[in-house]
């Protein structure tokens, strides 16, 4: 598809200097001239010039300062502004159910608190005079919040004029405060003491040290702390205040689970959670919490327990008090070990049980910041100083409920590889590809990872510039191509979008003024120095001023559609989405030269743990060597993609960028019109407003709107649109004749499928393979009738049940029967005193005396012994009929993977009655066929006699020492009957390549290489089919002891001449 561009209302709108010429010139001058033009962009970044990028960092200046000059204005010391009314925005008191208000807003001026960070970040902007006003407005604001709320201390300097630190009759939530309370009054510590770079503030080094000091009591007299122009001496009262927050928090650890509860009382604690051992008293028991009606909710989110690591592990660093850390890294392991077999973690769990709640999983809301802190807690524990701890004495600590923390747990290695093993994950079942139009991510069920719902969701856009600080550049650029396309269609990103249906999700079409998708590309652009990324700034910047302008200050939009305002500017306006801005255009601000292993945490606080804080400890353990071998790379950045020749933006020049317009339906949106925005008449006498700030001129043809023209490729081509096939087969509706069970069953691996009337099966070609020699792509059900199913799940089709009804001539569904594998079923008879009263039997229970090295893998785990060992499935049902399978008679059955034999000798496997398929149902089974088993040793140097094969219908032979040929040699000439020898079966000793590998991947075909020959020299005129088995000793014994063995033949089923490699005929 060719890209046209209408650029001329965007020529007329950027102020750039184009070259007019007066003469006429050969057509050559001008080919050159446009050649040199180009080459001045090679350097990718120089194609948005330095004033118009000092510019931008102006007007992102002016963003905050409108914002929090109206704050501290209209509604200064509450919590927030209300940016429409004018008027500040406190707790909702009489409606304590209000959580939306009410968790976040402590009632201690909580924008001033969240905005120091962001005010130390100006203060390296130089301003005009001999004094830097960016500066002095960071120590004034300090200083302002130490007068309303004093250092938190006992003694005089505690009290502040509205409270002693955090003493405050407020229930909030335990993550909010800590990533906005705790975050904010850290990192303004960490800069005011110079321990995070303020340009030109060089405080003096006895202050700065007598501030850093947490244990003041050995100060000489005459020590003090940084003396500020405004009168102030700052001596650590913001780490002081952070002390006391961080300990009015900890009652929220009494946990059985380490998991914090979600809510705390920053004066009472958590009287109102009744099963907190805090409010167990020894001598009557649990105490009444005192809440009458509704229990308090202990349900919290796996970001709201997981995401504390950064803040309380610098708090613990800062004051030499170890229980912060210690309670967050074991919140965050409690959150982790409580993932699902396929390494997903949900959004809800319940803080007092440990389970989860819900079975949603994805990495937008109640998820997203767990997996930023797994790794950004990788990059601030490595710089691995530690004070001398010590704990005060009288203090709550929860520590003692719980063992100390394993090594891994508390080193940066263990953060590094749950992040490793989190993506993997997540790429693995919640990842969609470029056959998805664009790749995206999507919502899927956390035990499955089948697809639970289509939406994405504005907290989500995080994650690009999670994958950007972690390497993963290339996907990143992919994510945030879609976030753009949205960002452009909407002038802002909805809570909630729809990738099916291309509209708002639910209604739920505000933006509050959220930084995440500004946050990655502030991060995309320090990793690529891209132009596009300074013109997608560009473009949030306009639109941000466009839409959310109001007199006293930045409003939220309700609507992104109809560009209604809610009546509230969120802290982390102020804190994060100004902050990023202002960075990104400000290449040379200290942070971004900052060579060292800081952070930002989740709202947008820097922190770094100071090299003065005590002694260094081994920086790298081996076990973080083992993490990084094991992603195939070195602790080093990637490099920024190579520039194109004659592209100034590798970005622009993706021929994707058109997929994820597709996606977004950003190609059928219509032209906008010239204004939406009242601040126009505001701007004739506001220079930092101009008309690029009301008008938005993109007709949608290409995007970021801000991109200017030259940045496009002319005629640019996309790649074409890529889809998989897919199609659906149906079944009719046919009379269920047999046992009346469930049509469908859940197992532990998938689906059992016990009739085949009326069914429908969804089925996706995304499962690569390799077919003789050439890579391709298999086809996967994905859907059984309206169930979804995640990757790796298995869809169960028991022969009986296509019996009569399937025709073996239809292209659509056909069954092949698989020539290498087969199953020998089983049954021991196993006295109910060596299972213990079970009712299924494990091979290590019953067959003890047994030795058997670690490393071999039980010859029972295998496909089969899913389906009746390990039916039973703690989860609920997702169908209408109980699903829950019952093992019944099956319990002492097995099934045995085994391979056939191959080369000239090897004869066919003989057309046997089939065993039946395992059953859930509490019928007699039906015998297996054959009874009489003879177990011999390697049979290399004698022969079995006559009598035996004549009388066993089993023959079993250990691996080894002699050709398999020569084993059979070993079996004299017999006439065949039933009674009589049936199947040979070698039992292999050698282990798998790994340990838990599945048998069919490596057992071996045995060979005969020559026809089969009797004892007598002859060749055999009934050659003896042979199978081999693996499990070494255990599976010897097991046969040996077999009172019924019988074979089951494994079947393959194709589609179109394509394999369908989730559907497992039984």
């Amino acid at each position: 598809m060719v890209l046209k561009w209408a650029g001329e209302d965007r020529k007329r709108m950027r102020r750039r200097a184009i070259p007019q010429c007066a003469h006429h010139h050969p057509s050559w001058v001008f080919a050159w001239l446009w050649i040199l033009i180009l080459a001045t962009c090679l350097d990718v970044a120089q194609c948005m010039t330095q004033r118009e990028k000092t510019d931008l960092k102006t007007e992102a200046e002016d963003l905050f300062y409108h914002g929090y000059n109206s704050y501290m204005k209209y509604a200064f010391p509450e919590d927030e502004l209300r940016p429409v009314s004018c008027t500040p925005l406190t707790r909702d008191r009489a409606n304590p159910a209000h959580i939306e208000v009410n968790d976040v807003l402590g009632n201690y001026s909580l924008t001033l608190v969240d905005s120091l960070s962001t005010l130390a970040i100006l203060a390296s902007e130089p301003s005009s005079g001999r004094t830097n006003r960016h500066l002095e407005a960071f120590q004034n604001s300090v200083k302002e919040l130490v007068i309303q709320y004093g250092d938190g201390t006992d003694g005089p300097a505690g009290q502040g004029l509205r409270e002693r630190g955090f003493n405050l009759d407020s229930k909030v939530q335990v993550f909010e405060t800590v990533i906005r309370g705790l975050g904010g009054l850290l990192s303004a510590h960490l800069f005011a003491v110079g321990d995070l770079p303020i340009r030109g503030y060089n405080p003096p080094r006895g202050g700065a040290i007598f501030a850093r000091k947490w244990d003041k009591s050995s100060a000489e007299s005459h020590e003090s702390g940084i003396k500020w122009p405004n009168g102030m001496i700052y001596d650590g009262q913001l780490l002081r205040l952070a002390y006391d927050l961080g300990n009015r928090l900890i009652p929220a650890f009494y946990t059985s689970t380490g998991i914090p509860y979600p809510r705390v009382n920053l004066r009472d604690g958590v009287p109102f959670y009744e099963k907190s051992p805090l409010n167990f008293d020894p001598g009557v028991g649990q105490c009444d919490a005192g809440q009458k009606g509704t229990p308090e909710i202990t349900e919290t989110c796996s970001a709201g327990a997981g995401s504390l690591v950064l803040e309380m592990t610098v708090l613990s660093r800062l004051t030499a008090d170890d229980r912060f850390e210690e309670l967050a890294k074991r919140a965050f392991w409690a959150i982790w070990n409580r993932r699902s077999a396929i390494g997903l973690i949900g959004t809800g769990i319940d803080a007092e049980n440990g389970n989860w709640v819900g079975s949603y999983s994805g990495i937008g809301a109640g998820i997203d910041s767990f997996f930023e802190y797994a790794f950004k807690s990788y990059i601030l524990l490595s710089n691995n100083v530690h004070p001398e701890y010590r704990v005060p004495k009288h203090v709550k600590d929860p520590r003692e409920l719980f063992p100390a923390l394993a090594a891994e747990e508390a080193s940066p290695a263990g953060f590094l590889r749950v992040w490793s093993e989190a993506h993997s994950a997540l790429k693995r079942h919640l990842y969609r590809g470029k056959t998805y139009h664009h790749p995206h991510y999507i919502q899927g069920d956390l035990h499955t990872g089948a697809t639970r719902a289509y939406w994405i969701d504005s907290l989500s856009s995080f994650y690009p510039g999670l994958l950007t600080l972690a390497g993963e550049v290339d996907e990143a650029i992919e994510i945030q191509l879609l976030t753009t396309a949205l960002w452009t269609r909407f002038s802002a990103l909805p809570e909630r979008w729809n990738l099916g249906t291309g509209s708002i999700e639910g209604g739920l079409g505000w933006w509050g003024g959220r930084p995440e998708f500004i946050e990655s590309n502030y991060y995309l652009y320090q990793a690529t120095r891209d132009p596009w990324y300074l013109h997608v700034a560009e473009m949030t910047l306009r639109d941000i001023k466009r839409r959310c302008w109001t007199r006293c200050g930045w409003a939220g939009i309700q609507d992104v559609r109809t560009g209604e305002l809610s009546d509230r500017m969120e802290s982390f306006f102020l804190s994060e989405t100004a902050k990023y801005l202002f960075l990104l255009f400000d290449e040379s601000h200290p942070l971004n030269q900052l060579d060292g292993p800081f952070v930002f945490n989740t709202e947008g606080h820097p922190l770094i743990i100071p090299p003065n804080v005590g002694a260094r400890r081994r920086l790298r353990s081996t076990s973080e060597g083992d993490v990084l071998k094991q992603q195939g790379g070195f602790a080093v950045c990637p490099r920024a993609p190579p520039s194109l020749p004659f592209s100034a933006s590798v970005t622009a020049a993706r021929n994707d960028v058109f997929h994820a317009a597709v996606l977004a339906r950003l190609h059928l949106m219509p032209s906008r019109g010239s204004t939406d925005s009242f601040i126009g008449e505001y701007a004739v006498d506001h220079p930092s407003i101009s008309l690029q700030d009301v008008r938005s001129p993109s007709n949608y043809t290409y995007f970021p709107w801000t991109l200017p023209p030259e940045l496009v490729s002319h005629n640019a081509t996309s790649a074409p649109l890529m889809s998989r096939p897919s199609f659906d087969i149906s079944f009719p509706a046919l009379p269920n004749m047999g046992t009346p069970v469930a049509p469908l069953q859940r197992v532990k691996e998938g689906i059992l499928i016990n009739h085949i009337g009326g069914l429908r099966l969804g089925m996706v070609q995304d499962v690569p393979i390799l077919v003789n020699g050439a890579s391709g792509e298999a086809y996967r059900i994905n859907l059984v009738n309206n169930l979804a199913l995640g990757k790796d799940e298995k869809v169960f089709l028991p022969r009986d049940t296509t019996s009569g009804v399937l025709n073996p001539t239809d292209p659509n569904f056909t069954r092949l029967r698989d020539v290498g594998m087969l199953d020998l079923v089983v049954d021991l008879d196993i006295p109910s005193d060596e299972t213990n009263g079970t009712e299924a039997a494990d091979l290590n229970d019953v067959l003890p005396q047994i030795p058997m090295p670690v490393s071999v893998k039980s010859a029972l785990s295998s496909l089969m012994a899913q389906l009746t060992a390990l039916i039973h499935d703690d989860r609920p049902s997702v169908f209408s009929h109980s699903s829950q399978a019952d093992l019944g008679p099956d319990s002492s059955r097995f099934y045995i993977p085994a391979i056939t034999a191959t080369g000239l000798g090897a004869a066919p496997i003989p057309d046997w009655n089939e065993a039946p398929s395992p059953t859930t149902s509490n019928l007699p089974r039906r015998p297996l066929d054959w009874t009489t088993i003879y177990a011999t040793d390697q049979l290399c140097d004698h022969r079995i006699p006559l009598s035996i094969v004549k009388t066993h219908q089993i023959l079993l032979v250990k691996r080894g020492n002699c050709a398999f040929s020569t084993k059979l040699a070993n079996v004299p000439a017999f006439a065949p009957s039933p009674t009589s020898l049936q199947l040979v079966v070698v039992v292999s000793y050698e282990p798998p390549p790994e340990e838990n590998m599945p048998e069919e991947e490596w057992l071996i075909r045995p060979l005969l290489e020559e026809q089969q020959m009797t004892s007598g020299g002859l060749v055999r005129r009934n050659p003896l089919p042979m199978v081999m088995v693996g499990g070494g000793e255990r599976t010897y014994e097991a046969l040996r002891r077999a009172v019924g063995i019988g074979v089951k033949r494994r079947y393959t089923m194709e589609a179109q001449g394509i394999g369908i490699a989730n559907l497992i005929i039984v």
